[in-house]
């Protein structure tokens, strides 16, 4: 039995070159134990995954899913990638068999890692720390990913805010880019950030663009999930903009302009010339007219 340890750091690197030692070993995936930092190997267990040898080839749409998958939450997600790594060297066919549920499963699993990776270029906050004055800003923000997003996502953040350096600190990973280069270390809890002076004008521009005409609440929250809100700066005004926006709807509604808009009333004169044209009869024709 081999005992295979991903790291936190680099994990898509690593279960991609271990699995590919294992594939040309021709291990079978009952044979290896797939693991987090800090799960306790099994006796007399093999750490190390035989080197990659040869060339191996692998369709490109499993290699797409897998540098997704890889950063599921899900303890299984190594495992599953290799079992299914194994299938597709007797049948390439499986990676576009939608009916088969081992690829459905780690379809799902790529698909919320997509998501979460969305919320994370949404919701995430920064707030400026260090000197202003510095030739470089520096600022720093704190988010709590469903999954491990951090890495895959870190490149979007370094292109968006490339004339800064920032920091993103979750729980389980550090992102940390300094003068364009992207690092990662270990997490940490949550830090004391400042307040950011841009705050309430952020706030006020939320308040203004909310439509309280079209409020969706199971909607929102399903873009904005509520395990957001409380590191969100906008958040705070959810609930009173909730709770009013029957009432400014209403306002909205009497503030309406009644007269009808310019377009109506071309129609309505280019309706009534037609009518009365209709009652006129139609025209008679020039041959009926030389008759005459």
């Amino acid at each position: 039995m081999y005992h295979v340890v991903i790291p936190k750091i680099g994990a898509a690197t690593a279960w991609r070159t271990a699995a590919r030692g294992f594939l040309a070993a021709q291990i079978p995936p009952h044979e290896i134990c797939w693991q987090e930092p800090g799960a306790a190997p099994e006796l007399f267990a093999r750490t190390q995954a035989p080197p990659p040898t040869g060339d191996i080839k692998v369709s490109r749409r499993f290699v797409a899913m897998a540098n997704s998958v890889v950063w599921h939450r899900d303890r299984d997600r190594f495992a599953c990638l290799y079992g299914f790594l194994w299938r597709l060297r007797d049948a390439p066919h499986l990676i576009g068999d939608h009916g088969d549920p081992h690829l459905a499963r780690l379809r799902r699993m790529e698909k919320n890692v997509h998501r979460c990776q969305h919320k994370m270029k949404a919701f995430v906050r920064f707030r400026e720390i260090g000197d202003r004055e510095a030739p470089r800003r520096s600022f720093a923000a704190w988010f709590e990913p469903t999954h491990h997003t951090v890495e895959p996502t870190a490149s979007f953040f370094a292109r968006r805010f490339g004339d800064m350096d920032w920091r993103i600190i979750t729980p389980d990973k550090t992102a940390i880019c300094v003068d364009g280069v992207v690092s990662f270390s270990a997490g940490q809890p949550r830090p004391d950030l400042p307040e950011d002076a841009h705050e309430d004008l952020w706030i006020a521009y939320f308040e203004n663009i909310f439509n309280p005409a079209r409020l969706k609440v199971s909607a929102m929250c399903s873009e904005m999930p509520k395990k957001y809100w409380k590191n969100l700066p906008e958040a705070a005004a959810i609930a009173n903009l909730v709770k009013t926006a029957p009432e400014r709807a209403e306002e909205m509604a009497r503030a309406a302009p009644t007269l009808p808009p310019l377009r109506a009333e071309r129609m309505k004169e280019r309706l009534a010339r037609f009518d009365a044209s209709d009652v006129s009869g139609p025209p008679q024709s020039s041959a009926a007219h030389r008759q005459k």
